[in-house]
């Protein structure tokens, strides 16, 4: 009797730790999500970003950014990408972002082979690391099974990071996502590839200081007078700068290198440099002696998946949309 007892014990509870992890399974995201359901949901993903890539490089950075830019609003449920008066697109801070016809042009193509069954938000995390890929980073594996949220509105973008943000700041809003203070920097890392508008940081350049001139001091001094030379005081606050002076189009660490010499762009940049909770990290990225070494490419990729499952939306929560744009 007690061995029988004990035999349907281990059975009860085998049964119920089958059932939770089959709904953790069903809560979250996996690799190979749509092995069975839509197999070449990936290859679809990336001949497309491959396409627009080869005609418009700058869609690369275009596509990581704006990943990070949903993910950080409801969470990655591609809120981003809807249109309308009010959405999170006409938000201030998603105002430049770009490369939404990628996504949609992708989507078309999956609900060709797989109607109804891909979501726009695994898309846009598929298209994010494939960007990274097509740039010389390094590739990880993504997690897909989310869906889409609809829920779209330009207030709630209101606490994304923003460039004149203090390290404090930042580390709260990272830490308000799940994310810590390793992956505040690696993800900024991102920033290895595209552009940002002389808008964004000129102020910077002059009249910074308390005593009215001169140029932020963090920056290096013959490098003011490079910038100052392609944004000029009263000259087009729309011009493009590379975020990676050197290396604009490559994704590496040489971005760590720039806020070490004094030449981050944008402000919150530099300042992962000038304050010490995000130093050390920096410094590891670069490998400085003494220090534990990270590895860029292997680090961002780990710090992405962990940024790509903020508050997803999976199992029956949410839809799949058929047009990115519009809720169904």
């Amino acid at each position: 009797m007690e061995v029988s007892c004990f035999s349907q014990n281990v059975l009860l509870v085998t049964l119920l730790l089958a059932i939770a992890v089959s709904l953790v399974e069903s809560q979250g995201t996996r690799v190979g999500f749509y092995s069975a359901s839509c197999p070449r949901v990936e290859s679809i993903v990336r001949s497309t970003v491959q396409s627009h890539f080869g005609s418009d490089p700058t869609i690369a950075p275009g596509l990581l950014r704006m990943h990070f830019h949903d993910c950080f609003v409801h969470g990655c449920d591609a809120s981003i990408l809807i249109d309308g008066p009010g959405t999170e697109k006409t938000a201030p801070p998603n105002l430049l972002l770009r490369g939404y016809e990628v996504i949609d042009d992708a989507k078309t193509q999956l609900e060709a082979a797989c109607p109804g069954v891909v979501s726009c938000a695994d898309i846009l995390a598929l298209a994010a690391r494939d960007s990274v890929v097509l740039t010389s980073g390094a590739s990880w594996a993504v997690p897909t099974g989310r869906r889409d949220g609809t829920v779209s509105q330009a207030s709630d973008a209101a606490n994304l990071p923003g460039f004149r943000d203090s390290v404090d700041v930042q580390m709260q809003k990272f830490a308000a996502k799940g994310l810590n203070t390793q992956d505040l920097v690696t993800l900024v890392g991102g920033h290895t590839i595209g552009t940002t508008a002389c808008q964004f940081f000129r102020y910077r350049l002059y009249n910074f200081t308390t005593t009215g001139n001169g140029a932020d001091p963090s920056i290096t001094a013959a490098f003011v007078s490079q910038l100052q030379a392609l944004c000029p005081q009263n000259g087009d606050g729309s011009r493009r700068i590379g975020l990676d002076t050197g290396s604009v189009n490559k994704f590496d660490n040489s971005f760590f290198a720039n806020l070490r010499d004094g030449k981050g762009i944008l402000e919150s940049d530099q300042r992962l440099w000038t304050d010490a909770s995000t130093k050390t990290f920096v410094q590891r990225f670069l490998g400085i002696r003494g220090l534990l070494g990270l590895t860029f490419n292997i680090e961002f990729g780990r710090s992405m998946v962990k940024m790509s499952n903020i508050e997803v939306k999976t199992g029956t929560v949410g839809e799949i949309r058929k047009v990115c744009s519009k809720v169904n």
